[in-house]
């Protein structure tokens, strides 16, 4: 009763496999048992976000048509575009209502016999928190949230009932791609995948000049990402750490905590593939991509071990070449240690890198040319790194490189 009369205008859209293009309206009647809704699939329940413009999101029938290909489905895609227009606060204030609209939807659902367990709700920006009220409604006891950059603004400091959480589903994952804008930056799932550190997406503009696309491309980098993950045969797998700072220093390198080795992979795998009997919580992973599809990037641990410590600070950038692609990173040996380490993402696995070229980069010095010559063993390994002690790093036998400054030394698998 409290719904009699709503101005939100919600429309519940059915998409099947059989007819993936053109969505049929359903209504909470009897248009569920009319329709070509079967009961026995799983279900995808897409909620979009605050529409500045109100139009259509450009992104939708992408994101349809990548899990109507990766399996057999119900896709429902929510349209409330009316109330998610105008103002972003005003769109705040009707999340409540949306949310009760689309929990007696559900219920619907589950009084035909549907499985709670079977329904996924994919909610992108606002809609990830609409989803999480939705989760919270039905007691935390629907299958699966997916949150595409939940929406930051109004939610960082409100409480875990106002929000999304990991206890509004059995498992509650998001994807971070705008933390400093449009996204949230608090960790609100069982797993949350902190992309390139949750900002700044390779591949997006980097001046306001640019417009429209400057201010959304990092938040509607998420749902490019986790569409890409779906298509994609290249894992998209992440790394609980400390921080992306810690994680390109090479300081995280397995599942083992907390995941016993299991490490979460984006897409529709059970549980993100994690397989512990008990999920954690508010996990926060890390993982690199690429500026533009499929985005999916391999990590290795490189590590290069002088053979004597030097009194200053030591620079080398190695570079993985393989017959299509370039990656390189810089590592840094501190003085008087022997040993810098780092994460070197790159586009193919490691067992297709046919060349590695490593270079040292000399302080630069005005008046007098750098003529040092830097010695040591370079090692490297795929991540996760399955023995946690790194024995068997170093290719074998271990290449003696002598470095000049200027000069680069490259050698060949």
């Amino acid at each position: 009763s409290f719904l009699q009369g709503t101005k939100l205008k919600v429309q519940f859209l059915l998409f099947t496999s059989s007819n993936p293009s053109c969505g049929q309206l359903i209504s909470l009647g009897n248009d569920i048992k009319n329709s070509n809704f079967n009961t026995s699939l799983d279900t995808k329940i897409i909620i979009h976000g605050f529409r500045a413009l109100g139009t259509k999101p450009s992104w939708i029938n992408g994101l349809m048509g990548a899990l109507f290909r990766a399996a057999k489905l119900n896709v429902v895609a929510v349209d409330w575009v009316y109330g998610a227009t105008r103002t972003y606060p005003g769109a705040v204030e009707n999340v409540m209502e949306l949310s009760i609209e689309i929990s007696r939807f559900i219920s619907k659902l589950l009084a035909l016999g549907v499985s709670g367990t079977s329904i996924h709700l994919i909610g992108v920006s606002l809609g990830a928190h609409v989803a999480g009220l939705v989760g919270q409604f039905h007691e935390g006891q629907l299958g699966r949230i997916t949150g595409l950059d939940p929406a930051g603004p109004k939610y960082t400091k409100a409480s875990r009932e106002e929000r999304l959480d990991p206890g509004d589903a059995l498992f509650v994952e998001a994807i971070h791609t705008d933390t400093d804008n449009f996204g949230i930056r608090i960790p609100v799932g069982h797993i949350d995948y902190f992309i390139n550190g949750g900002k700044d997406q390779p591949g997006c503009p980097q001046f306001i000049s640019l417009g429209y696309n400057y201010l959304i491309c990092d938040h509607m980098r998420a749902v490019h990402l986790y569409v890409s993950a779906l298509e994609n045969s290249c894992p998209m797998m992440a790394f609980p750490c400390s921080s992306h700072e810690n994680f390109l220093a090479g300081h995280c390198l397995d599942c083992y905590n907390p995941f016993l080795l299991s490490c979460p992979r984006i897409g529709l795998l059970e549980r993100g593939g994690v397989s512990v009997a008990k999920l954690p919580e508010e996990v926060k992973v890390y993982l690199v991509t690429a500026s533009s599809a499929p985005y999916c990037m391999y990590h290795s641990l490189v590590e290069f071990h002088l053979q004597q410590k030097r009194s200053l600070v030591t620079n080398l950038e190695i570079t993985f070449r393989s017959s299509n692609s370039t990656a390189s990173m810089k590592i840094t040996i501190p003085k008087q240690q022997q040993l810098g380490k780092g994460v070197l993402a790159h586009p193919v696995p490691l067992c297709q890198i046919n060349a590695v070229t490593l270079k040292y980069l000399p302080k630069s010095q005005i008046w007098k040319k750098d003529k040092a010559i830097i010695v040591g063993n370079f090692c490297t390994t795929a991540l996760p790194v399955s023995n946690r002690c790194h024995k068997g790093l170093c290719v074998h036998p271990p290449p003696n490189l002598p470095l000049h400054a200027h000069t680069q030394r490259q050698f060949r698998k």
